[in-house]
């Protein structure tokens, strides 16, 4: 077995310049800001600018991330992106990052798991660089789900917003030191059962469309505490650690009533809970990159923190992720 370990080298994310607030949402649709912020705690959201991509959000956000870490892109060999709106339906939109930065050597590719999708990303990244098959892993979260929501459909379009957030991920042997660096624990997990509460209603080899995305909201609110909780404890559990030993919580940003809803379950302090639905909203793979660029920009991320990253979306799928950053 290899002893390395994946450790987080740079952080770096992009949101649109468009904001959309919950006031303008009212001038085409029969809402509230009020009734918008008791459900969810969202205020305002990024809208992609026309021509504006996935790949292009993506891109942004890695140059951040890369020049975070102080690396050039020629040294990262592993790109995995997690997205549900890429910019093709192929090829992976992480081959055009990839392009456009100039890489030619390894490998990309994407990964699908809607909101999840990050954690499932890195989870992945992580394994790669484990092994020793790659040095240096350009984990992306990027989304453009603007570009498939109903905007007649007061119950999703206020909920969900556009962007991307990268992490650099470097292999690296343990050097004694205490606490040692890198992801830690990841726990994954699908059930296809509930595949229909969180979807979108087209696709290539179903209706030969793009589709728009649906949702049983009650319902995915009724499964999700629940879950992301266990997840949760058994990723602790895995690493030896418990949610006292939590420095930072930084959740998929979905529903602020979820969130405090976790964080209560867990017996966090609200102190500790990284919350940025307030102002992108939901962004689905997006979010949790989105957050760390948010909390490490303002300092309450720091080296030798120990990081929950936690995610559940469509499938549905979830899952958690603990860092020692």
């Amino acid at each position: 077995m290899s002893n390395l370990r994946s450790v987080v080298k740079g952080v770096g994310g992009y949101l649109p310049d468009r904001i959309v607030t919950n006031e303008d949402l009212t001038a085409t649709i029969d809402t509230s800001d009020e009734w918008i912020v008791a459900r969810t705690g969202i205020r305002e959201r990024r809208i992609v600018a026309d021509g504006e991509l996935t790949s292009s959000m993506a891109i942004e956000a890695a140059k951040r991330a890369l020049a975070d870490a102080e690396l050039e892109a020629g040294d990262i060999d592993l790109i995995v992106l997690a997205t549900s709106t890429p910019d093709q339906t192929f090829p992976a939109t992480a081959v055009t990052i990839q392009a456009e930065l100039g890489i030619t050597e390894g490998a990309a590719f994407d990964v699908q798991a809607v909101c999840s999708g990050f954690v499932f990303a890195l989870s992945t990244a992580d394994n790669y660089l484990k092994s020793g098959q790659f040095k240096r892993a350009l984990v992306v979260g990027a989304e453009a789900f603007s570009r498939i929501l109903d905007w007649e459909d007061r119950s999703t379009c206020v909920l969900f917003g556009d962007g991307a957030g990268a992490l650099v991920v470097e292999a690296q042997k343990p050097n004694g030191a205490f606490p040692e660096r890198g992801v830690l624990a990841t726990t994954l997990r699908s059930d296809g059962r509930y595949r229909d509460k969180l979807y979108v209603d087209g696709g290539p080899s179903s209706t030969g469309t793009v589709g728009h995305l649906r949702m049983d909201g009650p319902e995915v609110f009724r499964h999700a505490v629940t879950k992301i909780s266990d997840v949760i404890l058994e990723t602790l559990q895995k690493a030896g650690y418990t949610p006292s030993d939590i420095d930072w919580f930084v959740p998929h940003q979905a529903n602020k009533r979820i969130l405090d809803g976790a964080a209560r379950k867990l017996g966090l302090e609200r102190e500790r809970l990284v919350m940025t639905v307030d102002k992108h909203a939901n962004t689905s793979a997006a979010s949790i990159p989105l957050a760390l660029m948010t909390a490490c920009s303002d300092g309450r991320i720091k080296k030798g923190d120990l990081v929950l990253l936690e995610a559940m979306g469509g499938g549905f799928t979830w899952g958690a992720l603990l860092i020692r950053w």
